[in-house]
């Protein structure tokens, strides 16, 4: 582990939801993803993932995270292999080297992007048996884990309609209950840097930092017309004083995680939750490098 470019990092994301669906689930018509057993609200990772990529992919933040962290001059490049209209067939061409240097999201998320090989290409066909593949299949050095609520979540349906036609000949529209949002919910979203991967992937602290950077900014600006009022109350992160870490990261999480208060058991506000700050860690706080909030955090 001499060879890490970097330590081990752990933080939990505390998003608030208010009429607002954070996640939709396809298979229930995009109802808000719920757990069955107990009614805790779902956030699932690739969904969280995804509004990295959106921004990374030459948004605003990412212009200004350009500036700050002189991105143009980094050996590395800061594109996205998760994305529509890409040409697998110049990307299968790519050798390792090239690859990792490329995708931002291959080098912190992972990637599955070799499925199969064409069986009548010689050429790919050699270059698997020669290990030159091996790049398109890699986890990733950023692990994100499911989101759960704190409480049980309620459900508002509401039926949209619309003054003019969106089918042809109808004069006027209507979506029944097409409006599916979360009452109120605070959420918690936890992930995990892992430095034991990063040197097959090419992750380096550069991009943990521009990971960081974004955090704040995931929800504010990927609204939706589904999702206009959700908000990162906090985004702790916390670096171990190793790479292969300093400390349980389960007391971490449990430390940090927003709590009912006496009495309450059916939340409608953000009064009703106890919310912890640093000094909630007490000696925990220790064991750690440091621990910072990315949403108070001067990248000046």
């Amino acid at each position: 582990m001499s060879n890490a470019p970097f330590n081990r990092y752990a933080g939990l994301i505390i998003i608030q939801a208010t009429m607002s669906n954070p996640n939709g689930d396809p298979d229930m018509e995009s109802e808000p993803r719920m757990r069955e057993l107990d009614g805790l609200g779902l956030i699932s990772p690739p969904s969280v993932k995804r509004k990295y990529r959106e921004l990374i992919d030459e948004s605003m933040v990412m212009r200004e995270a350009r500036n700050l962290f002189k991105l143009d001059k980094s050996d590395n490049d800061f594109q996205i292999l998760e994305k529509r209209g890409r040409d697998r067939s110049k990307i299968l061409a790519l050798d390792t080297k090239d690859f990792k240097q490329r995708y931002w999201d291959a080098r912190l998320f992972g990637n599955t992007f070799l499925e199969k090989i064409d069986d009548k290409d010689e050429k790919q066909k050699k270059r698997k048996a020669d290990g030159e593949l091996e790049h398109f299949t890699n986890t990733g050095v950023l692990q994100l884990g499911v989101g759960l609520s704190v409480a049980p979540i309620q459900i508002e349906r509401m039926t949209f309609t619309n003054k003019s036609g969106v089918e042809s000949g109808k004069d006027r529209g209507m979506a029944p209950l097409a409006f599916r949002v979360v009452t109120h919910g605070i959420y918690c979203i936890p992930f995990y840097i892992n430095p034991s991967v990063a040197l097959k992937t090419g992750a380096t602290q550069e991009d943990v930092d521009l990971f960081q950077f974004v955090t704040p900014h995931i929800y504010a600006h990927t609204t939706s017309a589904i999702r206009p009022n959700i908000d990162i109350l906090h985004a702790w992160c916390a670096e171990h004083k190793s790479p292969l870490g300093s400390c349980p990261e389960h007391l971490l999480m449990s430390a940090l995680k927003p709590r009912l208060k006496e009495g309450v058991s059916n939340p409608t506000s953000l009064d009703d939750y106890i919310i912890p700050n640093l000094d909630s860690l007490g000696d925990l706080a220790e064991r750690f490098n440091k621990i910072e909030d990315l949403t108070l955090k001067s990248w000046n």
